[in-house]
C-alpha cells in the first residue's frame, strides 16, 4: 500500500482538524496501512512495536464510527497497563479535540465507584485493563450492548501478564457483529488462537523491519526534560560551535516554535515544514547552503530534499517514531568523507525507543550527560587542545616560531604565553 497523507484518508473536519492541531504531517506506516480498512470496517491483527503510532491507527477509526447523540458506550479498548490505558486516553483525547465524545480510562488502583459514576453518566469509548474491566462486568457497571468495535492493544504483552482468560471472558460479553482489532509487537501461537476465534477475515498489517546501513558517524543521546531541551540545544551548538546542523522535530508546531525561540536567542535559524510552499522551502535551502542559516529546523517530510555535504551535526529534537527515520535524518551528516555527529534528546519511555532503534541498527548510542554551564569552557579548552596538537603534527608553523620567541626573550614563561593564548580564543568564542 502507498504512502498516504492524512487529507487522503477521508476524514471528518473535527479529526483533520485535530490532527492538524497536534502537528502531524502524513501517517506513519501502520496508521496509513490500518486506517483505510478499519473505516471500512473490517477486523485488524496489526503487528507494530510501541512508539510506531498504533493508539490513532485504531483511535481515528474508533472516533469517526461513534454516535455522539447515544450515550451507550461503543468502543473498548484493552490495554496490559494503567500507564497505557492513560497513554491512550491522552492521545485519544486530543483526536477527539473538535467531537463531544466521553471516554474513560478504568484500572485497578483508583476507586472504582468514581468510574461507576462517570458510567452512569454516559461514556463512548471505554479504555481500561482486563482486571477492572472483569469487575465492571461484574458488577453489570458496565455493558458491552452497543459496543461496535473491540480493540486488544499489546495484545502479547496482555498474555504474557495471565490475561488470557480476563480477555476471552470480555470478548464473549461483546456482540458477535463488532470490529475486532489486535495490535501486537510479536504474534506468537495464544494470539493467532486468539484471532482465529475472534475476528472475521482479519486485514494483517506490519511494520517491516528493513536492514539498515548506519553511517559511520559519532551518535549520542542525552537524557533531557521537554521543558530543557532548547536550553540543552543552545548550549550544545555553542560549546561545539556548529556553523551548520539539522534540528529535527516530529511536528509543524515543534517547528514554529523552535525557530522563532532560536531566533530571539540571537540564532541564525529558519525552519520549513510541509505547509510551507516549494518557493518558500527552496528559499530557506539556498539560504543553508549558502551559510547565511547556520541551524535548519525542520520535519520529515520537509527534509526529504536536503542534500548538502557540510552539515556538521544533526539533532533529534524529537525522537523519530521508528529507526527507519533515524537512519534517514543522521544520513544527513558526515557526508563526502567529513565527520559528523548525531545527537537524541530523549527522557522517559524514549529511552526504550533508543534500544529499538540500537537493536535494529546494530550501532551503539553513548549516553552522554547533559553539560553544566560550568563544563562549557572545560570542553571548549579540551577542543582547541585537540587542534593545537593536530596544528603541531601537521607542521608549517615556523612562520609563527619567532612571535613567540621573542615574547620568550622578554623573560615571559612559555606556560604563561600557551595559557594567554587559550584564554583570548576561548573568550573570543564567547563574544
Amino acid at each position: 500500500m502507498e504512502s498516504l497523507t492524512f487529507k487522503d484518508l477521508n476524514l471528518s473536519k473535527d479529526i483533520e482538524r485535530a490532527v492538524e492541531d497536534m502537528g502531524f504531517e502524513e501517517p506513519t506506516p501502520i496508521q496509513s496501512q490500518s486506517i483505510p480498512y478499519l473505516m471500512e470496517g473490517k477486523d485488524v491483527i496489526g503487528q507494530a512495536q510501541t512508539g510506531t503510532g498504533k493508539t490513532a491507527a485504531f483511535g481515528i477509526p474508533a472516533l469517526e464510527m461513534l454516535d455522539v447523540k447515544s450515550k451507550k458506550v461503543q468502543v473498548l479498548v484493552l490495554c496490559p497497563t494503567r500507564e497505557l490505558a492513560n497513554q491512550v486516553a491522552e492521545e485519544m483525547s486530543k483526536l477527539a479535540k473538535y467531537q463531544n465524545t466521553k471516554m474513560l480510562p478504568v484500572y485497578g488502583g483508583q476507586p472504582i465507584d468514581r468510574q461507576i459514576k462517570a458510567l452512569r453518566r454516559g461514556v463512548h469509548i471505554v479504555i481500561g485493563t482486563p482486571g477492572r474491566i472483569m469487575d465492571h462486568l461484574q458488577r453489570k457497571t458496565l455493558k458491552l450492548d452497543d459496543v461496535k468495535m473491540v480493540v486488544l492493544d499489546e495484545a502479547d504483552e496482555m498474555l504474557d501478564m495471565g490475561f488470557r482468560e480476563d480477555i476471552e471472558f470480555i470478548l464473549s460479553r461483546a456482540p458477535g457483529k463488532k470490529q475486532t482489532v489486535l495490535f501486537s509487537a510479536t504474534m506468537p501461537k495464544p494470539i493467532i488462537k486468539l484471532t482465529k476465534k475472534y475476528q472475521q477475515n482479519p486485514q494483517m498489517v506490519k511494520t517491516v523491519h528493513k536492514k539498515l546501513t548506519v553511517p559511520q558517524i559519532e551518535q549520542y543521546y542525552f537524557e533531557v526534560k521537554d521543558n530543557a531541551k532548547t536550553e540543552v540545544l543552545c548550549r550544545l551548538i555553542d560549546i561545539y560551535n556548529f556553523k551548520s546542523s539539522l534540528v529535527f522535530c516530529n511536528t509543524k508546531k515543534n517547528v514554529d516554535k523552535q525557530v522563532e525561540t532560536l531566533k530571539a536567542r540571537g540564532y541564525l535559524v529558519d525552519g520549513m515544514h510541509g505547509d510551507m510552499r516549494q518557493a518558500q522551502r527552496e528559499r530557506v535551502m539556498s539560504n543553508f547552503r549558502k551559510g547565511e542559516i547556520e541551524t535548519l529546523v525542520a520535519t520529515d517530510v520537509a527534509a526529504r530534499g536536503i542534500d548538502v555535504e557540510s552539515i556538521e551535526a544533526v539533532f533529534n529534537y524529537d525522537i523519530p517514531q521508528d529507526e527507519e527515520s533515524y537512519v534517514h535524518r543522521i544520513g544527513r551528516t558526515g557526508r563526502a568523507g567529513k565527520e559528523g555527529v548525531a545527537i537524541t534528546f530523549a527522557f522517559g519511555k524514549d529511552i526504550r525507543k533508543i534500544k529499538t532503534i540500537q537493536k535494529h541498527t546494530n550501532v551503539k548510542i553513548v549516553r552522554k550527560n547533559v553539560p553544566s554551564q560550568s563544563d562549557v569552557e572545560d570542553i571548549r579548552a579540551e577542543m582547541l587542545s585537540q587542534n593545537v596538537k593536530k596544528i603541531i603534527d601537521y607542521g608549517h608553523i615556523g612562520n609563527y616560531e619567532h612571535w613567540v620567541e621573542n615574547l620568550l626573550e622578554e623573560d615571559y614563561a612559555s606556560v604563561d604565553v600557551a595559557a594567554a593564548l587559550v584564554k583570548i580564543l576561548l573568550s573570543e568564542e564567547k563574544k
